[in-house]
């Protein structure tokens, strides 16, 4: 086990949740408690309702016996909420501990109105979405948020977010924690804050790609971000800015929203090839309609979208070379047939075979949940750490 000693009921609650170890002797063989105390601490377990027993197991002795009672964590004692920003559009939802979506909304929600009223505004949502799911909000346990900016992930705050005006270093968890109060009533709840991007490639990795130890996901919309999983957990980097692609510079003279020239969000984003399509008279405004667009059959369109994805394919290819990934997901409104075609052309004639002989490359198999899922795995894995479990159950006074 671990430095917290002799196997505590949180480690026990890790093994089990795990799947490592499911029954009470495979738990004594795994810390190599005695079986008094691996009882005892189980019994705080199911106390705070986190623990069930299931189904009996097979009889592992050749003279037979009673089969062993199993174990399963107890994923309907409460219930995480979570939302992804986006510029101007939001998604918020109701998620099991499991990771299920219980309940959904979304609608226009703009960034640049700051986070005061985004964040009064999402409170509401949660009020309403808990109603909608028949939960009570006294089941909240955490709420998690993905931004389109970089966040330390220490404080919870951005950290000059280009598209997040006025956002940089609020306060973020506090308010919505008081904006869930507000809304609901309930007693405040820990609120953890990430980037989107990030949340999206934690989300999908689990759901899709769990034996993947090397995932990136790149999400091309409003800007172009990645977010990177090594080894189940999301690579962050010193301060929060790792996976920032679209601020690499590739020569060009476009004016990107960070105040410099070149980046490549400036000439492949959604935005970007929005923008060239309104000059060329078609009419669009943003990624999402791009999206609608590309949807559509567009001929332009999927050329420029094409374009964009040789354009962000060169860049991956270094990606590719440094990170040595199993699984390159592209994501967003851009995340089409046209957009992939333009990557793999670049990216396989940049990057050396070495470097892609064992690589796949998707897109998006959740979507637009991504994000959420990706924050309600992120609330549960910070609660059920076997560190905080010890602080929670005394808390509790378990």
């Amino acid at each position: 086990m671990t430095g917290r000693g002799q196997g505590s009921a949180g480690d026990l609650l890790e093994l089990v949740r795990s799947g490592r170890a499911i029954t009470r002797g495979a738990l004594q063989q795994a810390t190599g408690l005695s079986r008094a105390t691996v009882g005892q601490r189980l019994d705080r377990l199911f106390r705070a309702g986190w623990l069930r027993e299931g189904a009996g197991g097979p009889v592992d002795s050749p003279l037979g016996g009673r089969p062993s009672i199993t174990l399963e964590f107890d994923d309907a004692h409460a219930v995480v909420l979570a939302a992804d920003l986006d510029t101007r559009h939001a998604r918020a939802a109701v998620v099991s501990l499991s990771g299920e979506l219980l309940a959904e909304h979304s609608g226009t929600l703009v960034i640049e109105d700051g986070p005061d009223v985004v964040l009064g505004e999402l409170g509401r949502w949660f009020a309403e979405l808990l109603e909608k799911a028949g939960h009570r909000a006294d089941e909240v346990c955490g709420i998690g948020l993905a931004v389109p900016g970089p966040v330390d992930s220490e404080s919870g705050r951005v950290v000059q977010p280009p598209m997040m005006p006025g956002w940089d270093g609020y306060d973020i968890r506090g308010r919505l924690a008081r904006s869930f109060t507000e809304h609901t009533g309930a007693a405040p709840v820990p609120v953890l804050v990430d980037n989107d991007a990030n949340l999206m490639a934690y989300g999908e990795q689990r759901t899709s790609c769990p034996d993947c130890s090397a995932f990136v996901l790149v999400k091309v919309s409003t800007g172009i971000g990645a977010g990177v999983v090594v080894g189940g957990s999301i690579f962050r980097g010193i301060d929060g800015g790792a996976g920032d692609i679209g601020h690499i510079r590739v020569g060009a003279d476009a004016l990107c929203r960070c105040g410099s020239h070149g980046c490549l969000a400036a000439v492949a984003s959604g935005g970007a090839v929005a923008r060239r399509l309104a000059e060329a008279g078609v009419p669009a405004a943003s990624g999402a309609d791009v999206r609608d667009l590309l949807t559509a059959g567009h001929p332009e369109a999927a050329a420029l979208a094409r374009e964009a994805g040789r354009q962000v394919g060169d860049v991956l290819a270094t990606v590719v070379t440094l990170l040595n990934p199993g699984v390159l997901m592209i994501a967003g409104d851009l995340a089409g047939t046209a957009f992939l075609t333009g990557v793999r052309e670049l990216l396989y004639q940049r990057a050396l075979p070495r470097s892609t002989a064992h690589l796949d490359v998707v897109t998006s198999r959740l979507g637009e949940r991504a994000g959420l899922v990706g924050a309600g795995a992120l609330v549960v894995e910070h609660l059920y750490a076997p560190e905080r479990v010890e602080e929670r159950l005394a808390a509790l006074g378990v």
